[in-house]
């Protein structure tokens, strides 16, 4: 299964892939758009899409997970495959540690997509 992670920032939108069979998570680009994201996705055949949840420390909500809300509802009003939420706090902090030549963006959605493998 072909999954793609999705790490909704403000400026860009941050990628990460797997094939589940093969359980490697690797940096897959950033875009700019949805028009961009709807495009890949129907292109490279992806069975199942991850998107990074912004929570506050408390797990509340706040003006970015009302940002990404808007995001979702795009994907979902637009395509058929499933959609899943991952918690993805500290993503940014822990990707700017990792090493590497993928962009933050990337990295961070190769940590959403990672966490999303680790529960299931």
């Amino acid at each position: 299964m072909n999954v793609l992670a999705v790490d909704h920032g403000m400026k860009r939108i941050g990628l990460a892939w797997t094939d589940s069979d093969l359980g490697v998570v690797l940096p897959y680009g950033v875009l700019g758009s949805v028009a961009e994201l709807l495009e890949l996705v129907e292109k490279e055949k992806i069975d199942r899409i991850i998107v990074g949840w912004p929570l506050n420390l408390e797990s509340e909500e706040n003006d970015n997970t009302e940002r990404v809300k808007t995001f979702v509802e795009e994907l979902k009003n637009n395509i058929e495959i499933p959609i899943e939420l991952i918690d993805e706090r500290f993503t940014t902090i822990q990707a700017e540690k990792m090493g590497g030549e993928a962009s933050l963006d990337e990295k961070a959605a190769m940590l959403i997509l990672q966490s999303y493998l680790d529960k299931n």
